[in-house]
């Protein structure tokens, strides 16, 4: 047993110093020559126009902008629109016509000359992919005070239409303060506007990182409405050092407040304080000793899956108000417990050796869970209880590796991310790896439920970058975003739309660059179009700025 396990883990940002010395010059002369003299002269090219007539425009039509200073470099001139270079039909001293490019997408539009280049406006390119300007997020989610970035990594959907967002962050949408954080988790309606009612979720979490990574609505039994959260916290609405009590999950009523329940259970070494007879704890009784990165919810049990060295659990007989012993039992990356906390022990779990399993031989990045309950998880490991698992693994219902899987060889390198598509049955991964089971993939697979390559996705290669997130819509069209800048030959900054055979979706691909990293997403569809909420840590997407959250319209 433990006892007075706290868990305060802070990230230190050491920042070293250069000490530049500079010595006495020898020389007598003032100032030295000029530095850049020998440089070329600036060439007198420039755009007058700095908005583009129509404000969107289709790739294939003719756009006119205003410029100066074109004719003294007559056919020595060329115009790209956002790295792709254009067709110009006609040019004077004041304006120039051309064609935007097929395969253009949303960018700077600009003219290189005697290796110069001047650029101008935004072009932005119409297709079936546009951001979604009714969505009402405007600031996002971000950190103030102490902190090391800010990200949302998961969210869910209520039966009313809001949605619950989760993550690392105390400030959303301008309303977080120090005193009165949003504290990893808000709720927003169906239209993105930043709500509080009907929920009380106080100042959200705190201590460890003060990050939920994980969020799980449960909709069925005796907990049916109630929430699982995990991450990396040890409080939940409290800043009081007795309070510390919670082990990286726990579990919240519906309106977000802590589920908690009164116990007398404990012992008083202070009989006459005897308001410390009784004490109000979670309900959720049950952690980890580490960090969590997936949680899911299968029947009446909850599977917690991360960092983790062991499960631990309040044990009250010998716990006190102010002080909290824990059992412990060493539990290696997964551990599945029952609705009230206590772990369940048929699963990842040597009765003999009275601890788990070794587990994955390496880090798991993510996972799955099929609707039979059983888990994929992926990362960079090798092997799986002794097993071989390149990169990927599936568990049966009691922890063991499933041999029924098909993964053969499976990837070359690791696997950052994994989804599943219940409506088309295909699992999409990403990752650094350049073959699966032995056939080129770069950085994408697209697989069967039962493991096996799906033949019919026949990807090109992805370069300048590779693909971190990737998911399948309901149409089957494929949503991938990642650090790449081409897709084969064609320029795609970050974001593109495959269609399910692996082709670029036609006029789907018409947006700009993207800067950051997806870590979940909401689809909802109507007649017309397909609405997508990403979340992750974002900061560009289509020459815009945001904060961790868009939405993005899809045309059917």
């Amino acid at each position: 047993m433990l006892r007075n396990i706290k868990y305060r883990t802070r990230l230190l940002v050491v920042v070293m110093g250069l000490a530049f010395v500079v010595g006495a010059c020898s020389k007598s002369k003032g100032l030295a020559d000029d530095p850049y003299a020998g440089g070329k002269e600036v060439l007198d090219i420039g755009f007058v126009s700095k908005t583009t007539d129509p404000d969107i425009v289709e790739a294939g039509s003719t756009l006119d902008l205003k410029v100066r200073g074109l004719m003294k470099y007559k056919d020595a001139f060329k115009l790209f629109v956002n790295e792709i270079e254009a067709e110009v039909l006609n040019y004077t001293d004041t304006t120039i016509q051309f064609v935007v490019p097929l395969t253009a997408s949303t960018g700077s539009v600009w003219i290189t000359a005697n290796d110069q280049s001047f650029f101008g406006p935004i072009v932005k390119i119409g297709g079936k992919v546009s951001l979604d300007p009714t969505f009402k997020v405007i600031n996002g989610a971000s950190t103030i005070g102490e902190g090391f970035g800010s990200g949302i990594f998961s969210t869910t959907q209520l039966p009313n239409g809001n949605i619950w967002l989760t993550g690392y962050f105390n400030n959303f949408e301008q309303q977080g303060t120090e005193k009165a954080p949003n504290g990893g988790i808000v709720q927003i309606g169906p239209e993105g506007n930043y709500t509080t009612s009907g929920v009380s979720f106080g100042i959200g979490v705190e201590g460890g990182l003060k990050a939920i990574t994980s969020i799980n609505r449960i909709s069925s039994g005796a907990q049916n409405g109630k929430f699982i959260i995990a991450g990396s916290f040890n409080a939940y609405n409290s800043r009081k050092e007795n309070r510390r009590t919670i082990g990286n999950i726990t579990r919240l009523n519906a309106n977000g407040s802590l589920d908690t329940v009164t116990t007398t259970e404990i012992v008083n070494p202070k009989p006459e304080i005897t308001w410390k007879d009784v004490d109000t704890i979670p309900a959720f009784n049950g952690g980890v000793l580490g960090f969590i990165r997936k949680t899911f919810v299968f029947g009446e049990k909850v599977y917690a899956i991360g960092s983790f060295t062991s499960y631990v659990r309040m044990f009250l007989p010998n716990s006190s108000y102010d002080e909290k012993v824990y059992d412990m039992t060493r539990m290696s990356q997964l551990v599945r417990m029952n609705m009230d906390g206590s772990m369940d022990s048929t699963f990842h779990f040597n009765r003999e050796a009275r601890q788990s399993p070794v587990g994955a031989n390496g880090g798991i990045a993510d996972a799955i869970m099929q609707a039979d309950g059983k888990l994929i998880l992926v990362g960079n490991f090798t092997t799986f209880n002794n097993e071989p698992a390149n990169r990927i693994v599936r568990l049966n219902l009691d922890g063991s590796v499933d041999k029924s899987f098909q993964s053969g060889a499976a990837a070359n390198g690791d696997i950052y991310s994994i989804r599943y598509n219940a409506n088309t049955t295909k699992i999409i991964v990403t990752g650094n790896f350049t073959t699966y089971n032995g056939k080129p993939s770069s950085t994408l697979a697209v697989l069967n439920a039962d493991g096996s390559v799906d033949d019919t996705f026949k990807g090109e290669l992805i370069s300048g970058g590779g693909a971190t997130f990737a998911a399948q819509l309901n149409s089957g069209k494929i949503l991938v975003t990642g650090s790449f800048n081409k897709y084969g030959s064609y320029l795609r900054q970050g974001f593109m739309i495959l269609e399910p055979d692996g082709k670029l979706a036609v006029s789907y691909n018409n947006t700009g660059g993207f800067q950051g990293r997806v870590y979940d997403m909401i689809e909802t569809e109507n007649a017309k179009e397909s609405k997508v909420i990403l979340v992750g840590e974002i900061s560009r997407f289509n020459a815009a700025i945001f904060r961790n959250i868009l939405r993005i319209n899809i045309s059917k």
